[in-house]
């Protein structure tokens, strides 16, 4: 009687550390499945395209890149990009995404380019900058997302450098800092024309988001003149964002670079 309970005991206890090493191995196997992208380790910009299996990330008309002014075709077309926002852009809420600082708006703004009006949706931020002009990475850089009724994409680059304080800067900062996966809803109006150069000459060419799902056939317009803010409101930003949430610069391949004036 007694070899019986004791071969009852022996083989619940072998029962039990199977059951354990097979939740484990499936709680491994689950924790590997859903990885998601970062801009540090297993999870940086280099292994996207093994994460995000049925993404553009490996594609040839990928973003950013770097664009060098000798190899750019010089065009008078600036009047092709009219910015369409009013005084009162509707601000909604802000967003902590764990990969930026992420401002969403209201409806009604928008831009013309080459004929075809696309919406204002969101502005977010990347330090270093994720494009370059001839080498020279910025501190910062402002992404203005823009998309038509036919969902295509447009997307507004603005570098920035350190100076002077910027007052916009200022008004944006106003509402950090903000947790990872955390928003505020803000419901205030300011006027974007402010954030953008004196000088509205730009680059443009075809290329793809600096994010996963890496979409390409994204229209990309970069001032070339960058903006002033404060070293105080870049360190204010960077505070509250992944260290160095920047996409390093992508192949050209055969696609052209415009400049327009």
């Amino acid at each position: 009687m007694n070899k019986i309970i004791y071969k009852t005991l022996i083989l619940s206890l072998i029962l039990m550390i199977s059951c354990k090493y097979q939740d484990k191995k499936e709680e491994i196997t689950k924790t590997e499945a859903h990885k998601h992208w970062s801009y540090e380790g297993e999870t940086s910009p280099e292994h996207w395209i093994e994460i995000e299996k049925n993404s553009d990330c490996n594609g040839t008309s990928q973003s950013p890149i770097n664009i060098i002014d000798i190899n750019t075709i010089s065009v008078d077309s600036a009047e092709t990009l009219k910015i369409l926002y009013t005084p009162e852009t509707v601000l909604n809420k802000v967003v902590n995404n764990g990969h930026s600082i992420q401002f969403d708006f209201n409806s009604g703004d928008s831009i013309s380019y080459k004929n075809n009006i696309y919406h204002l949706k969101q502005i977010h931020f990347h330090e270093s900058s994720e494009h370059t002009i001839n080498g020279i990475k910025y501190p910062t850089e402002i992404h203005l997302v823009h998309q038509s009724n036919s969902k295509k994409i447009t997307v507004l680059s603005i570098l920035c450098m350190e100076g002077q304080e910027s007052q916009l800067f200022e008004f944006f900062e106003s509402f950090l800092p903000i947790e990872s996966g955390q928003f505020k809803t803000i419901n205030k109006t300011v006027d974007l024309l402010d954030l953008f150069p004196e000088d509205k000459s730009f680059y443009s060419y075809g290329g793809s988001l600096t994010t996963p799902p890496c979409t390409e056939n994204v229209s990309w317009i970069v001032f070339k003149q960058p903006i002033i803010i404060s070293l105080d409101e870049v360190l204010k930003l960077k505070n509250n964002m992944p260290i160095n949430n920047y996409r390093n610069e992508q192949a050209l391949n055969s696609r052209k670079v415009y400049y327009n004036f």
